[in-house]
């Protein structure tokens, strides 16, 4: 058994794509097309089923694959929150949390909580938890021989 892919419900699929392709560096992994028909509502149960499907490719990883869907018809929820039950966050290792911190923000995202290490003093882990344009919960996490400022 193996994770194929991990897949995010948009709202607006193609700016999504842009941002994780601007600020995580993914890459198209396929074209974007349109899934509709039987078949797709069938598998997914819902009727009349129209989706725009976007894959990205993490960088330096094959799979899984950020699969994006931009429903014709959508349910609109509330903000995901850090301790809600289901799925939680996207989480990526960086080489400077700083910057990719400023780069979340600059391109959308919001800011949740603050740069914290998670480490020990002789091995120190920062880790900081943001949101993507569309109020997804990302963490960042930055092995560094650096001490917070």
């Amino acid at each position: 058994m193996k994770l194929t892919h991990v897949n995010l419900v948009a709202k607006d699929a193609k700016a999504l794509a842009a941002f994780y392709q601007e600020v995580f560096y993914c890459e198209v992994l396929r074209p974007a097309k349109v899934l509709s028909g039987e078949k797709v509502s069938r598998g997914n149960g819902l009727p009349n089923s129209e989706i725009l499907s976007i894959w990205l490719k993490f960088p330096e990883c094959d799979a899984p694959f950020l699969e994006l869907h931009q429903h014709k018809a959508t349910q609109d929820r509330g903000l995901p929150q850090v301790n809600e039950p289901g799925f939680g966050h996207l989480s990526f290792q960086v080489p400077d949390i700083h910057s990719t911190r400023s780069e979340i923000i600059a391109a959308g995202g919001s800011q949740l909580g603050e740069i914290t290490d998670f480490g020990t003093p002789d091995k120190p882990h920062l880790i900081i938890y943001l949101r993507d344009p569309e109020g997804n919960i990302l963490e960042l996490e930055q092995p560094s021989p650096q001490k917070i400022n």
